[in-house]
């Protein structure tokens, strides 16, 4: 148990380094934050804020989809969020500050990918440890078990729709797209491929232990 501990607590602030130093290169991070990122732009808050208000939406999604009521699940992913979208706000505005985005186009889309790749280490990490995790990757671990006969590449994909018509429905608003780039597509392509590769070679020694309440 103290391993999981230990892993729910790397996962999430590795994940939010992840995410923070793929929001600052600007050459494009995972759907969910390119989403968030939007969304902020659009109302006029903080990444942090809007990360906090779309995962707590889709902690309540969740619980639809278990087909049951799972309250301490539901309260773990809400403050599990609480801390996260604290912590992208700050690894972002650290490498702001840093001045990432003097770097060259290409730098900082290597930065990018780099990104992209540790944050999906970190989910497969507190993934296994079940927890308690973000929402947003607890419903890839959902559809995953529950709906895709353990295919992570599929549920995935399924994850990253609705953050892609966040995004467009925040581009016919601003006409503008933040966070979106190469790095977004190297997302969409090799997410659930990433994940499912650390699930075997980044901390072998912890498993998955998924579990769901069957509906009443």
């Amino acid at each position: 148990m103290t391993q999981r501990w230990l892993a729910l607590f790397l996962g999430l602030v590795i994940n939010a380094f992840g995410n923070g130093l793929s929001v600052a290169s600007n050459m494009g991070t995972s759907p969910w934050t390119a989403s968030e990122v939007n969304l902020s732009h659009w109302l006029g808050v903080s990444v942090g804020l809007a990360i906090f208000v779309v995962s707590c939406l889709a902690a309540l999604v969740n619980q639809l989809l278990l087909r049951h009521w799972d309250l301490p699940r539901l309260l773990g992913e809400v403050g599990f969020v609480l801390f996260f979208s604290y912590f992208v706000d700050v690894f972002s505005n650290t490498f702001t500050r840093m001045g990432i985005m003097r770097l060259s186009a290409g730098v900082r889309l290597l930065l990018a990918i780099v990104g992209i790749t540790i944050f999906c280490a970190a989910i497969s990490m507190y993934q296994r440890a079940n927890l308690v995790m973000h929402p947003n990757d607890d419903t890839t671990n959902i559809l995953r078990f529950m709906y895709c006969h353990d295919n992570v590449v599929v549920a995935q994909l399924l994850t990253f729709t609705p953050p892609v018509v966040i995004i467009l429905v925040c581009w016919l608003n601003t006409h503008q797209l933040y966070a979106v780039n190469w790095g977004t597509l190297f997302t969409l392509l090799f997410n659930g491929t990433l994940i499912g590769l650390a699930d075997r070679v980044v901390w072998p020694s912890l498993h998955h232990n998924f579990r769901a309440k069957q509906a009443q």
